[in-house]
């Protein structure tokens, strides 16, 4: 009885397990697998390394060759030149300055992170041997080669590599450094890139020569090559200053980028503040400039339109400016020589001086004024 109670119990597990697998394969379905298998493949493609190939090696100027890309991150933008002075092993010589800049191409690839593209072909302005470089503008920074022939292009030998030496960056970098009144007006904003760097490799570092990028939005860096003067030895490290230097009346945000041996070494974001004594100069010269024009035009309607018809006008003005002359009273002729019948008539006599003011008390024969110079007086006569 006993054996029998056990056996039905270890059968009783087993129909349990069973339908709970059923159970779940119909839940999950054939969708569940097509998932996992698109997560492999996204994993997949992430863990791929980004390559490039072309559909031919050797053209001439004015041809078209096609560039194909597998292992890139889906959706990214990327940049297709064609560069002198470059190999797959060391990379672009000398940045985009050894790149047909003008003849690039963009790409996006897709959601399986390849591409394939048109890329005309142009003569890059350094020696070969070339490449078609490709490499992502925005996000996290990748880059791929492929060797390819500039038929009738000049070739030259690479420059020598220095040493076993191998330099890495120890400290972040910073920007330091302020813009002066100048720039506030448009001059050339400017900053000291400074970071410490150490050697890593087993032979020292002489004079290296490095390469400042300065990129703005999600534009592909502008490299120039900047040399330090100095030495580094193995497993030394020093602090290396480089100037950075942007267009005159550049501002927005930029980021400045630092390579060596065809290596980024560092990255520093630079947020640039806009001109506004170039944007008040442009108001000022909206202002005065047509003043200016109205006030000399003015000035020669005044000169060139008719005098008589506006004489009188004038004459107005000018005499706004004049003190008012008093008008002055005619001479009189002598008492002597004047005639009775020409003489003015008299005019009629002022209220105060009328004979009704006269005191009544006055005899008629009393003078009412001075005595004249003619008429002696009585006073001290007998």
């Amino acid at each position: 009885m006993p054996l029998r109670a056990l056996l039905s119990v270890l059968l009783m597990c087993s129909l349990t397990t069973v339908g709970a697998a059923t159970a779940h394969a119909a839940v999950t379905g054939p969708g569940s697998a097509d998932t996992a298998a698109g997560q492999a493949a996204g994993a997949s493609t992430a863990d791929a390394k980004p390559a490039v190939t072309v559909s031919a090696r050797q053209a001439g100027k004015g041809g078209t060759i096609t560039v194909k890309g597998t292992g890139w991150r889906p959706g990214t933008l990327l940049m297709m030149l064609i560069c002198g002075r470059s190999s797959p092993d060391r990379g672009v010589i000398g940045g985009t300055n050894s790149c047909a800049n003008a003849d690039g191409r963009a790409v996006t690839t897709g959601t399986d992170g390849g591409f394939a593209k048109k890329l005309p072909v142009a003569e890059p302005p350094v020696p070969c041997p070339c490449v078609v470089h490709v490499a992502t503008v925005t996000g996290e920074q990748a880059a791929a080669d492929a060797v390819f022939v500039v038929a009738g292009h000049p070739v030259a030998a690479l420059p020598q590599n220095t040493g076993g030496g191998r330099l890495a960056v120890l400290a972040a970098a910073r920007l330091e450094g302020e813009s002066g009144i100048l720039t506030w007006f448009g001059a050339p904003p400017a900053r000291r890139l400074v970071v410490t760097v150490g050697n890593l490799g087993t032979s020292p570092v002489e004079n290296p020569v490095f390469q400042v990028g300065t990129a703005h939005g999600v534009f592909a860096p502008q490299w120039e090559e900047r040399q330090w003067r100095g030495t580094i030895g193995p497993g030394g490290k020093a602090r290396v200053e480089l100037p950075v230097e942007l267009a005159a009346g550049a501002h927005g945000d930029h980021q400045v980028s630092l390579k060596y041996g065809g290596k980024v070494l560092a990255e520093q974001p630079w947020g640039v503040g806009r001109p506004w004594g170039v944007t008040l100069f442009w108001i000022l010269l909206c202002l005065v400039v047509p003043a200016a024009v109205f006030r000399i035009g003015m000035a020669v309607v005044d000169k060139v339109r008719p005098r008589t018809s506006h004489a009188p006008a004038r004459a107005r003005r000018r005499r706004r400016g004049r003190p008012h002359a008093v008008p002055r009273a005619p001479r009189r002729a002598p008492t002597a020589d004047r005639d009775p019948s020409t003489a003015p008539a008299t005019p009629a006599a002022l209220p105060w001086f009328t004979p009704d003011s006269a005191p009544d008390s006055a005899p008629d024969s009393v003078p009412h004024s001075a005595p004249s110079e003619n008429r002696p007086t009585t006073k001290g006569h007998s």
